[in-house]
């Protein structure tokens, strides 16, 4: 039953959640703020069984394209490097590189 509570939570967030073909894998399709919100709402939730699920997520922060990190930064007031890489997991010279870029810098 607890897996079903977290693949609605999943489809809530506008997320495409499907089986692949008939196996036991998953794929699912979503953005950095979707990818964010489920990651959130793993970790209030208190469920020890879906901590692999926030990680495996977290990880995915990893293989953000340089077009996606300058979206998430030009979202963001104010945006520093440290709140920058808090905020996506991108390394220092990506932050740097990004922050000059939106002040045109680059």
């Amino acid at each position: 039953m607890k897996a079903y509570v977290l693949k609605a939570h999943i489809r809530q967030q506008g997320c495409e959640l499907h089986r692949i073909g008939r196996s036991r894998n998953w794929q699912l399709k979503a953005n950095f703020e979707q990818l964010q919100t489920i990651i959130a709402f793993i970790e209030i939730s208190d469920e020890a069984s879906w901590l692999w699920l926030a990680k495996l997520l977290r990880n995915e922060y990893k293989h953000l394209t340089h077009n996606e990190l300058v979206k998430i930064a030009s979202t963001l007031e104010d945006i520093t490097v440290s709140a920058l890489i808090a905020r996506s997991d991108c390394t220092i010279a990506q932050a740097r590189a990004i922050i000059d870029e939106l002040e045109g810098l680059d």
